[in-house]
Order: C-alpha cells, then structure tokens, then sequence
C-alpha cells in the first residue's frame, strides 16, 4: 500500500484499513493532526561551541535489533514487574535485558555491542498500520490497543557526545537514564523530548510523526539527558540524577557533564504508508509519548576510553 505524502494519511483515516481481508480498529490509526509534512519543519539550532568544549564522539556498533529481542517490560522503571510496559520494547545491546535482569545478570550477559559494550539500550517499537502484527494478540501488542506489523529499523546509530562548553567525565556504571514521557498525553508535556524526522533532513525535528518525500524514511533520534548530579546511579522518579543541560549546553550547579546519549533510528517505510509507536493503552499511540531507555554496563576501560575521544575531539569507533 504505497499513498502519496499528501493524500495517504488522511484517506487512511478516513476509509480505514484493510488488514488480511479484514477492517482493523479504528482507534489504532492516530489522528491526521498527528503528522506533519517535514518541509514545514523548521531547522533546528545548535549552541555555540566553547574553547574547552568536548568536540569529539563516539559511535558504537549495536545492530539493529536483527535479533528481535523484545518485551513489553521497563528494567529501569519497573524493575522485577514483567508486562508493566503494556507496549513494545525494541533492544540492542544486552542480550539478556528482562524485567527481572540485575546489574550481576547484565554484566555477565552477551551483547550485540562491536566492542563488547554489554550496556541496554532499549525504545517502544514502530509499527506500519497497514499490515497485521503477529502478536495481535498478546501483551504489549493487540492486547494493549498496539496494532500493525513491528518494524525493524533499517538503521539504529548509538551516538555519544560531548559537551559544548566544557569536557565531560566518566558515567558511574549502571547508571540509568531516561528520556521522554510515555506518559505525556496524561500528565502534560513538561518531560517530552520526541523528535520525529526523516532521513536526510538531519537538521528538523517535531513531536508529530512526520511525512516524508519519496525515497525518505521516518526517523526517532532520542537525546538523552547529561548533567549527572555526582552521586547517584538512580533516583526515585528516575529523572533527578542526571538533568538535560540548558540550550547553551551549560549544566545546572553541582551537575557534572557526562558523554551525552543519541539514538537515531530510521525506518525504510513506502512513501505514505501509515505508521505509529507503540504507547500505553491511555496515550492512544501520540508521536510525543516516544521515549528510551539506558543502561550503562560498560567497563572502566571502555568508559575511560569514550571519555577520552570525547574530550580530546577524535572520532572513534570501538573494535
């Protein structure tokens, strides 16, 4: 089913779709005000950088979730309560990354990480709306109002940066970090950080699903916040110990910058093909519920390695 940009959504929404010879829910399209067309996307801006900034950065090799290792549970938010999601989760990295995962079980796993990097990396899947999942009936998929096939991202580039005004120092390890709200359409916009795009327009980003020209898949790049408080690995709402920094790139008082997370995913999806994240039940699938979640398992070597490239501006990769 391949729909020009400007007409696909909308006849979509308004017909239906046709799944397996089937009508499917409603519900399990969102809104058409729910996409934007990229060319009206304005450019976004970049801070200044300083003379003692962090210029460098780091890209690991993690795959792509070739492996398919998903749950519909949350280790960093409810550790040891398997289903809590009610949605997807897509991961790269650790293996063995479940609810009921420990910092023992995660530094003993395997990983998908070039390098041996044995960190989570994890975020709710993407779906294409016109094609039926395989778990339309199962928890975190059919079950919780998440329909349509799962994709696989064509592509999932685990990016860390420095930082614009200053260098940056070690994370402890099994430091924990989230970014986004899945829970934004409830309790307000004050945590979101979605940013839809699509590949080569690098420089746009939206909280709306976005269309694309041909040739143009859509894209999620998850910034992570990397103004970490010097003490703690967690907090209770998961948030407190480690802060985005201000537009300039300058860390709030008694915050210590540290390698900055990105994740950017894309997706080859036929121009106009209907698509949308996974969410809780309540969130009816809004583009600003996009969210990620890390974990850091790796080792003081490999983290003393990241640190340096950052701060001494190279471009690294591990081997």
């Amino acid at each position: 089913m391949v729909l020009p940009a400007a007409v696909g959504v909308s006849a979509v929404l308004g017909a239906g779709l046709i799944v397996a010879g089937r009508p499917s829910a409603a519900q399990a399209v969102p809104a058409a005000d729910r996409y934007v067309d990229i060319a009206s996307v304005a450019r976004a801006s970049l801070p200044a950088v300083l003379p003692d900034a962090s210029t460098g950065t780091y890209t690991e090799d993690c795959g792509r979730n070739e492996n398919a290792h998903r749950n519909a549970d949350n280790l960093v938010v409810s550790p040891g309560v398997s289903g809590s999601a009610h949605h997807v989760h897509d991961y790269v990295g650790n293996v063995s990354t479940t609810a009921l995962s420990s910092n023992e079980s995660l530094a003993a796993a395997r990983t998908t990480c070039v390098g041996g990097d044995r960190s989570t990396y994890y975020w709710p899947v993407l779906r294409r709306l016109d094609r039926a999942g395989a778990d339309a009936h199962a928890l975190g998929g059919g079950t919780d109002g998440n329909t349509g096939e799962i994709l696989t991202p064509a592509s999932a580039v685990i990016e860390f940066r420095g930082n614009p005004v200053s260098k940056v120092v070690a994370m402890p390890r099994f430091l924990r970090l989230v970014t986004g709200d899945p829970v934004a359409v409830i309790v307000g916009d004050a945590n979101v950080r979605a940013q839809w795009g699509c590949s080569g327009f690098t420089d746009r980003f939206t909280t709306r699903y976005t269309l694309c020209p041909q040739g143009s898949g859509p894209t999620r790049t998850l910034d992570f916040p990397s103004c970490w408080d010097g003490l703690s690995t967690d907090s209770p709402d998961h948030r407190t110990h480690v802060v985005f920094p201000a537009a300039d790139g300058v860390c709030p008082h008694a915050t210590f910058a540290v390698p900055q997370l990105r994740i950017t995913l894309t997706y080859a999806l036929p121009q106009g093909t209907p698509y949308a994240v996974d969410s809780f039940p309540e969130e009816k699938r809004d583009p600003k519920t996009d969210h990620g979640m890390f974990i850091d398992v790796m080792t003081d070597r490999q983290m003393s390695a990241l640190v340096g490239c950052l701060n001494e501006g190279r471009h690294c990769r591990p081997e």
